[in-house]
């Protein structure tokens, strides 16, 4: 059964919005994410994760919005933005479409930081004005509590590092050139590591990861994926949907 909307006809759509009331919204960017991973991994990983979650929960998957709030790395060729005020609009204009036809369970799957303030500030707004139901998990903030026993990096969730070379390596793994891996300690000496700085990602790296991208392996993205969509289809089942 498909349940990806984009690929529904009207007719298919208005079948399966009268069998479930929950949509999956993947949110993302196209961002630097090293030499050896796309720069679209943060959107890719979201729409694969989302569809997961969707099989086991009988949801919608929702349409994508493919650029993000990256201001950061806008430094590297490739990386293109969105300011936080548009990415609140549009996402709050794609649940208030889902709203009218009757959804009231909404589940952002956020893939890229960036994003997670304005997604939430949407999120809150919708319960509020309409009385839907709201979750959403920033993937990549997520899965360390999921993997302590995974990864054996001492940075295994810098950027494009350990962690997310072996999520792509699971979900995308023709998309992912590990003859290019990079092991990169941060450039950026940190002394007031509790102070929230605001600094160019060239600052930390010159090729876009943080860590070491050389240990990721599709077999630690299976266990980390499958733990995290376990614990986001129990949640929707369990509390979006009671």
């Amino acid at each position: 059964m498909e349940n990806r909307i984009k690929y529904m006809t009207w007719m298919e759509f208005d079948k399966r919005r009268k069998e479930t009331k929950t949509v999956i919204i993947p949110s993302g960017a196209i961002e630097v994410y090293g030499p050896h991973l796309p720069l679209g991994s943060d959107i890719i990983v979201a729409e694969k994760v989302a569809q997961l979650v969707a099989e086991r929960t009988n949801a919608i998957v929702g349409p994508s919005v493919e650029i993000g709030e990256s201001n950061g790395l806008y430094t590297f060729p490739g990386t293109l933005i969105t300011k936080p005020e548009n990415l609140k609009a549009i996402y709050k204009d794609i649940c208030k479409s889902f709203i009218k036809w009757g959804f009231d369970k909404i589940f952002i799957l956020n893939a890229h930081l960036g994003n997670t303030v304005p997604l939430s500030q949407v999120l809150r707004e919708l319960q509020d004005e309409y009385g839907v139901k709201c979750g959403s998990v920033g993937w990549w903030q997520y899965i360390p509590k999921l993997s302590k026993d995974i990864f054996t990096t001492p940075r295994p969730h810098g950027h494009a590092s350990e962690a997310g070379t072996s999520v792509l390596l699971y979900l995308c793994p023709e998309a992912v050139d590990m003859s290019k891996a990079p092991t990169n300690e941060s450039l950026y000496k940190d002394q007031y590591p509790n102070i929230i700085k605001y600094l160019a990602f060239k600052k930390f790296t010159d090729n876009g990861t943080i860590g070491d991208a050389k240990a990721g392996s599709a077999e630690k993205g299976k266990i980390v994926v499958e733990r995290g969509v376990n614990e986001i289809v129990n949640f929707i089942k369990n509390v979006l949907e009671k």
